[in-house]
């Protein structure tokens, strides 16, 4: 069963890069810990020294991001050093806990342009686990088991799901994965968590037998699911145990509103590190007073 159909809202980060946002939203805030979902592309990058399409350097509290491509290549700064190319199939792993800077910079399509096209998904941390110390980590190859079964081939990027677990670190139980199904192909979803979503990235997909397109994500109820291609389609599935109430406010997420309100402080008066190589290039603070509760659409 379907309790929920959320479609994506395109949003401009800036110097025309533009993604799909589908979570949070207004009537579905998380899945399981997945607060946050972009859909970023397709876009073809025509080769220039201009950085407009850069995300520069910027904060997060309380979270992991994860960065998952089908195409194109991103480079990834963070204040604790680490330099890290991703590319197509390929997780970036960063969690932000008690605080971490970092950028996302399209170097090689300057060079010689580039197709970029994929998901960022971030994941709230436990309460317990929301003042961590930051971390980063890179997964490809056997970290990502892949399998394929009468016309889908699928990877897990984080998680345990279809027999497999993946060689990512998470902080709580979820599963996230990539199917590439053929037409007429059919998959389950898992079915152990309480909360789960698919996420049509490309193509057309039936679900109890009504019929969705791409751009659309489908958060299922309890019980066995499946989905069917109608043609060829890329779709994610994700979900999770729920972690409680979470705020979030810009780049920076937590249980605590007067932790977001530190957080936006700090960052303000340039308390929290920038990676070596973004030089002061950075993403500045909205000019909001303080941090109220989220603002949803």
């Amino acid at each position: 069963m379907i309790e929920m159909v959320i479609e994506q809202r395109r949003r401009n980060l800036g110097g025309g890069f533009e993604v799909g946002r589908i979570l949070p939203f207004a009537k579905r805030r998380m899945v399981g810990p997945f607060i946050f979902f972009d859909h970023m592309g397709p876009l073809s990058i025509e080769p220039s020294p201009d950085h407009k399409l850069d995300i520069r350097a910027h904060p997060h509290i309380g979270l992991s991001t994860v960065t998952y491509l089908f195409s194109g290549e991103v480079m990834h700064r963070d204040s604790l050093g680490y330099e890290q190319a991703i590319r197509p199939h390929e997780v970036n792993w960063m969690t932000a806990g008690s605080g971490i800077t970092h950028s996302e910079r399209f170097e090689r399509a300057r060079v010689q342009g580039d197709h970029l096209h994929g998901i960022q998904a971030w994941v709230a941390l436990p309460t317990e686990l929301e003042e961590t110390a930051p971390s980063f980590s890179h997964h490809a190859g056997a970290d990502l088991p892949t399998w394929s079964d009468a016309g889908v081939k699928g990877q897990l990027i984080a998680g345990s799901a279809y027999g497999l677990t993946a060689g990512t670190e998470t902080h709580s139980p979820l599963f996230y994965a990539h199917l590439d199904m053929a037409p007429a192909s059919t998959a389950e979803i898992p079915n152990e968590h309480s909360e789960r979503a698919l996420y049509i990235a490309t193509g057309a997909v039936e679900v109890d037998g009504t019929r969705y397109e791409s751009g659309r994500m489908l958060v299922l109820g309890a019980g066995a699911s499946r989905v069917r291609a109608l043609e060829q389609s890329a779709v994610m599935v994700l979900g999770g145990e729920p972690l409680g109430e979470r705020f979030l406010y810009w780049n920076f997420v937590s249980s605590s509103k007067d932790r977001l309100a530190q957080a936006a402080s700090d960052w303000k008066a340039g308390r929290m590190k920038l990676p070596d190589a973004d030089n002061k290039e950075f993403i500045p603070l909205p000019d909001d007073p303080a941090p109220p509760a989220p603002p949803m659409s």
